[in-house]
């Protein structure tokens, strides 16, 4: 009895045995030499099949130094006019405001001007003076003829008119300068544009008095925007680089696809004792007008020598949070994550980038968001 029992225990081991050896051979996966099995490290990736990703080296080229700045857009002063009126008084009618564009000889604003009704009765009092001294030398004049007038009273009389002629030219002036219509006497001023343009800045309301020009600012400033400046700030380690002429490519946070090209029209000669940075003056056309004064802009300047830099096709960097990392490759199998700092773009689309982690001839993998995509799949 003892034998059958020991025999049928021995028989289900046996079975249990073949059973769990079974289900340990079918669970068990063969590797696939498909697929690329990484080991993690902190930045480092250890590929079993590194043919699968293309490399690329980083190679040298002589590139002008890259000088970027930030600067802000400005009217171009010879191109901007101040607005002021010659006469004192008090505003009737504002017709236009800040921001509007006006033309040459439009209207800008009307102003009862004490000083304009007092030239147009100096001009009138001048007009009847000349009227009467040209009668009186008409007189004078016959008299001499029939020779019951002397000659010194004849250059008096002549005299006396010419002055008279004068005193109406200089009245008929004096309303002129102030705003005034000679053919038509009113106490209005009607304050024109002498330029067509836009208006940069108002200094002036309706129904406001309008000062003296000794003690008062100009009421307005017309602004031709057609060309415009930008004065960047450049800090003066920089400015050995930069000379006059050299281009410029501007960009505004208002056309964040689209860069505008001009040429540098002024260095200062003078350093922000502060910033350590002197003024850049960047003249850009504007004809459409789409460029304000004020935009926030940022030029990017090239300098005429060349020096040595790293450059590297633009596939092979990867932005992720705001930096750049490149693949870098250490062996055989291992790949690092390097961090670079891109400090431009040249015209066949590689992308340079500063001396540092990385050096001429080193490899990277040439598609950097793929390698990191299959990383990341890997390591679920």
């Amino acid at each position: 009895m003892t034998k059958i029992v020991f025999r049928r225990c021995l028989a289900i081991s046996s079975v249990l045995s073949f059973s769990l050896l079974g289900i340990s051979c079918s669970d068990s996966k063969k590797p696939d030499p498909t697929k690329t099995e990484i080991t993690r490290e902190p930045g480092v990736f250890t590929v079993d099949h590194p043919e699968l990703f293309k490399l690329v080296k980083i190679e040298t080229r002589d590139l002008p130094t890259v000088i970027q700045a930030n600067g802000s857009v400005t009217p171009d002063v010879n191109r901007t006019i101040h607005v002021t009126s010659q006469g004192s008084g008090r505003v009737v009618d504002l017709k236009v405001r800040l921001g509007d564009y006006v033309n040459k000889g439009q209207s800008m604003l009307s102003i009862y001007s004490p000083d304009l009704a007092a030239a147009f009765s100096d001009y009138q009092k001048a007009v009847v003076d000349e009227e009467l001294s040209k009668k009186a030398l008409d007189r004078t004049e016959m008299l001499f003829s029939h020779g019951a007038a002397a000659q010194k009273d004849l250059e008096q009389a002549q005299d006396t008119e010419q002055k008279a002629k004068v005193d109406v030219q200089n009245a008929e002036q004096h309303i002129r300068i102030l705003g005034g219509d000679p053919s038509r006497p009113s106490s209005v001023i009607e304050l024109r544009a002498p330029v067509a343009g836009t208006i940069v800045e108002q200094n002036i309301s309706g129904f406001e008095g309008v000062k003296s020009l000794d003690n008062s600012p100009n009421l307005f400033t017309i602004a031709d925007l057609s060309q415009i400046w930008v004065l960047c700030d450049v800090y003066e380690n920089d400015l050995g680089e930069l000379h006059l002429g050299d281009q410029a490519e501007v960009t505004f946070n208002a056309f964040p696809d689209r860069v505008f090209h001009g040429a540098v029209s002024d260095i200062s000669r003078i350093l922000d004792p502060n910033l350590r940075s002197a003024k850049v003056r960047v003249v850009l056309s504007n004809p459409k007008g789409e460029l304000r004064p004020g935009m926030y802009a940022v030029a990017t300047f090239r300098s005429r020598k060349l020096q040595p830099r790293l450059i590297v096709a633009g596939t092979a960097i990867m932005r992720l949070q705001d930096r750049d990392w490149v693949f870098r490759k250490e062996d055989n199998q291992r790949f690092r994550q390097v961090e670079v700092h891109t400090i431009g773009e040249t015209p066949d689309g590689m992308h340079e980038i500063q001396n540092g982690p990385v050096h001429s001839g080193d490899d990277v993998v040439v598609n950097a968001l793929e390698f990191s995509t299959a990383m990341a799949g890997q390591g679920k």
